[in-house]
């Protein structure tokens, strides 16, 4: 009987096979911050147009935070497969407490530096510009890092519980 993941490479295209295999911890990574990123804009936004009006960081600051403990979760038990340990907590306490840094910077570069707030700019321009610096920017720049950093730093040893057939070929039917 065919795996899980056996059965849901038989659904992607012959190309991408290969490459899904080969960076399985990436795609996971990049499943898991999709999923974190659409947390974080919707506590960021939540909290931006009621308790924070005056405070963007603040809003963006909490909504990483949170997402932030999801990612752990998620990453911890599915994108690295950690051997069961919880040493990698402190590490990854602080690779995400720089990475909020990292991913606070462009929105405070944004409003702060280049005064891309009301009252020099529109309020449009301000949306705009929180949008793209705060939460595309610096989302995509924190990405990175933390990528490198829990690689490197917190999630050293890891064990993978995927088939060894590493060929792109899906499983044959039966029957």
């Amino acid at each position: 009987m065919p795996s899980p993941t056996q059965r849901a490479l038989a659904k992607v295209p012959g190309p991408l096979r290969p490459f899904l295999v080969q960076h399985r911890s990436l795609v996971k990574f990049l499943l898991v911050g999709g999923t974190c990123f659409l947390l974080t804009l919707a506590i960021n936004y939540g909290l931006k147009y009621t308790v924070c009006q005056s405070k963007p960081v603040v809003a963006q600051t909490v909504g990483v935070a949170v997402s932030t403990v999801l990612s752990y979760l998620l990453n911890r038990q599915w994108s690295f497969r950690s051997e069961g340990s919880h040493e990698e907590a402190i590490p990854f306490i602080v690779v995400s407490a720089l990475a909020v840094g990292v991913n606070d910077l462009p929105l405070l570069v944004s409003r702060y530096v280049f005064h891309l707030r009301e009252p020099s700019v529109s309020h449009f321009t301000q949306e705009v510009a929180d949008f793209v610096s705060g939460m595309i920017v610096g989302t995509l720049v924190a990405m990175a890092f933390r990528y490198w950093a829990m690689k490197k730093w917190v999630f050293t040893n890891t064990k993978y519980h995927e088939p060894q057939d590493n060929s792109a070929e899906p499983p044959a039917r039966v029957g």
